[in-house]
């Protein structure tokens, strides 16, 4: 599914809920964001709508996941937050045809199955148990609903407390597990206005959905930041047709925030940015040699355009910053030589 599930109801318009309830609610809840029609692609761009190129690297991750598990009779694809399925349906239709016939795909996601989807795709709520494969969540943390921090005067972390019209102000002082993992993943200076979100939802979640793959790997891509790069005031903000916004919890706009990737990683997983892991699977944005323009211009023009698109999924500054979280379980790491 795209985020978590709750069985905490929807606040009252006027009514101060942390971030953490308050998103849950704006994202998830019956008229939520995330249930509407046009789906992710309706409001933001990520990589899988940039260019199937995406869909294909990853489809050839799985394949040497599939070789490194020694071919098994079933194969397993699990697209977490899978939006309207345009990157599991992508995956299946660039697997080499020996390796789709053992393919089982599943689109993971709390909206409805959107007509035409490839029939060969299972949809669920829920991912499924006992995975022998790939399990990859794109874009799916950052929609995790977390609380968030605020060091007051006295220099204090405190949690924010939120409207559904988007007004904040503080509330009480942060305490319990969440102090604990602030104190070890983002600890917050005495200063005034500095801001966290506090990831331990995440972390929990990621640690779940791993526990779903029996052999094979589990990736998650995201907005990220590690410990020596933390930003001072958070990263919370909203999206809506298009185009950055305040984040506001009334279920008009995407509310998320860049993932402390670092913390929700398990024993033995390994972070690389999306510009190594895309080159690692053979995906570099070179341009096609100038030659070939006069050989077969059409073929130049082709391979001109696509070296575009993989110069935009591993732009610096862009979405080859995401960060890639590659965990295996029970195989050998298919991009270990990669990790940093």
């Amino acid at each position: 599914m795209t985020g978590e599930a709750t069985d905490q109801a929807p606040g009252a318009p006027g009514e101060w809920r942390g971030w953490r309830a308050a998103t849950q609610t704006a994202l998830y809840g019956p008229d939520g964001f995330y249930r509407r029609p046009e789906g992710p692609a309706g409001h933001f761009r990520t990589s899988v709508h940039a260019s199937p190129l995406f869909a294909r690297a990853v489809a050839r991750l799985l394949d040497r996941v599939d070789e490194a598990l020694g071919r098994p009779q079933r194969l397993d694809f699990v697209d977490m937050a899978a939006g309207r399925g345009e990157l599991a349906a992508g995956v299946l239709a660039a697997l080499p045809a020996e390796v789709a016939a053992r393919a089982c795909v599943y689109a993971v996601e709390i909206a409805g199955r959107p007509d035409g989807l490839d029939p060969r795709i299972e949809w669920l709520a829920e991912p499924p148990r006992a995975v022998t494969g790939l399990l990859f969540a794109n874009e799916w943390l950052d929609n995790v609903p977390v609380e968030v921090a605020e060091v007051d005067a006295a220099g204090v972390p405190r949690l924010i407390l939120v409207r559904e019209d988007g007004t904040e102000r503080l509330g009480e002082p942060v305490s319990g597990a969440d102090a604990e993992w602030l104190a070890r993943w983002w600890p917050l200076p005495g200063e005034e206005g500095l801001r966290a979100e506090i990831g331990r939802p995440r972390d929990a979640a990621w640690a779940e959905a791993v526990s779903c793959v029996e052999r094979g790997l589990a990736v998650a891509v995201d907005y990220a930041h590690t410990a020596d790069a933390r930003p001072p005031f958070g990263t919370l903000t909203g999206f809506r047709e298009g185009r950055e916004t305040t984040p506001v919890p009334d279920g008009s706009c995407d509310v998320t925030a860049h993932v402390a990737l670092d913390a929700c990683a398990l024993p033995e997983g390994r972070l690389l940015s999306q510009r190594a892991a895309l080159r690692a699977l053979d995906l570099t944005g070179a341009r096609p040699p100038l030659a070939l323009a006069s050989t077969n211009p059409g073929e130049y023009v082709r391979a001109l355009a696509s070296a575009g698109e993989a110069a935009e999924l591993t732009a610096p500054g862009g979405l080859g910053d995401f960060g890639w979280l590659i965990q295996s379980v029970g195989i050998p790491n298919p991009l270990a030589e990669q990790a940093v």
